[in-house]
């Protein structure tokens, strides 16, 4: 028997020979168990969906520790908006979470808003085409999402399934916007453009086949037993540790809450749309991935509502202070070419003041703080990326996992390192 030393007795209602008793046993199986092992994974690994490094401790095939280390990307985002007018920065946030560029520009462009006191005079047919491109950014991102994730435990398959349909969205996306990947559709008071000719047929025919997508995913993973049994159990994040980590989204409603901002804190016309907010029980991977589902397919319900009731009009504030003068009064009037030349060298005449603003993203709730001194720049501006927070919780989630349940974990998760490091 090993010897035992300074070990301090307390009264817990046992004998102090109790209590040496354990102590040795204690001993003893540490050394049988050995040493534990230290193993980086990433930062460049197929399952980290980017520059993740975690180091893990292991005992054997089981996590007895999990740091993650991020940071690989930083770019340094919040130090160059305050260089840069509120206008010029937009392009900016189509790198954060990069598959919903559209969604990120709608979320700083309603912060801005908010600071100005302009986001209740928004034109009617502005906030519905606003809505109709967080609900596209929100299926082409949880199609990549789930396609990935599925990869990442053994099903091909639903990879090549969910990125067909998630190249007919970037089809609507560069018709709408110009470009697929980095939109910057979204103008402070309004959007770039309106909508194009027939282009909201070609969205609805798209609508009709994606449900029938979502269909086959399900038929090949819901009840698969290879899949099931990597997720079902794994992961569990309880719903009390997922408001204790800050975690959003898809993540915070799989463990039972039905917090959504849309609901909670409506903005643009989502008081007015009719749609449920799917919640799971366990918080393990397998319910992750149905939340995302059912979300999907609540999604395409608010986009065909948004259709029906989609109203002519303006798509911008009548403010040419605040948003482009048309080309052809620019050309005419010399007021209007003023107006221009100062919202392009100066920027929007923001007032003095702090605000946050949150809106509810495809990872979580996308939050911008703005510490505005007045003029055309943010004094100081602070971005809420929901993978960050997200990722916090890795430790919690890894420790006492099998090895093997890493990439499932991570995958459920679906962070993207872009708006993590930003």
């Amino acid at each position: 028997m090993a010897e035992v030393k300074d070990i301090e007795i307390k009264d817990t209602g046992g004998s102090a020979a109790q209590a040496i008793s354990a102590a040795s046993q204690s001993e003893e199986l540490s050394d049988l168990q050995g040493e534990k092992l230290t193993l980086n994974m990433g930062p460049s690994h197929p399952s980290t969906h980017g520059v993740l490094r975690i180091v893990l401790e292991l005992d054997g095939e089981v996590i007895t520790k999990a740091d993650p280390d991020v940071g690989y990307l930083h770019r340094g985002d919040e130090k160059i908006a305050e260089n840069m007018t509120y206008t010029q920065f937009i392009p900016y946030t189509d790198r954060l979470d990069y598959l919903a560029p559209l969604a990120n520009n709608v979320a700083y462009s309603l912060a801005v808003e908010k600071l100005m006191g302009i986001d209740q005079a928004l034109p009617p047919r502005c906030q519905y085409i606003r809505v109709i491109c967080c609900e596209l950014a929100r299926i082409s991102a949880h199609l990549l999402g789930l396609g990935a994730f599925a990869m990442d435990v053994g099903a091909m398959t639903v990879f090549l399934h969910t990125f067909t349909e998630r190249e007919k969205i970037y089809n609507l996306i560069e018709s709408l916007t110009g470009a697929r990947f980095t939109t910057t559709y979204t103008r402070i008071g309004g959007l770039a453009r309106d909508l194009p000719p027939n282009w909201v047929e070609e969205c609805e025919r798209f609508l009709e086949g994606v449900l029938v997508n979502f269909d086959e995913t399900e038929r090949l993973l819901t009840r698969n037993k290879i899949f099931v049994d990597r997720t079902k159990d794994v992961g569990v994040l309880p719903l009390e540790v997922a408001i204790d980590y800050g975690v959003t989204g898809p993540n915070l409603r799989a463990s039972g809450s039905n917090h959504d901002l849309r609901k909670s804190h409506p903005y643009l016309v989502y008081d007015q749309l009719e749609f449920d907010v799917p919640v799971g029980s366990v918080g393990d991977c397998y319910d992750r991935y149905l939340v995302r589902i059912e979300e999907m397919r609540q999604s395409v319900k608010m986009i065909r509502q948004c259709f029906k009731d989609l109203p002519d009009g303006p798509i911008s504030i009548p403010d040419g202070k605040t948003v482009l003068p048309p080309k052809e009064k620019v050309l005419t009037s010399m007021e209007e070419l003023i107006h221009q030349f100062i919202l392009v060298t100066q920027g929007v005449d923001a007032p003095k003041g702090q605000i946050y603003f949150g809106a509810e993203n495809p990872k979580g709730e996308l939050g911008f703080f703005i510490n505005s001194k007045g003029g055309g720049s943010p004094h100081r501006l602070k971005i809420r990326a929901p993978s960050f927070v997200n990722l916090s919780a890795l430790p919690y989630l890894l420790k006492g996992s099998m090895m093997s349940d890493t990439v499932a974990i991570l995958g459920s998760i679906d962070f993207v390192m872009g708006e993590s490091d930003r």
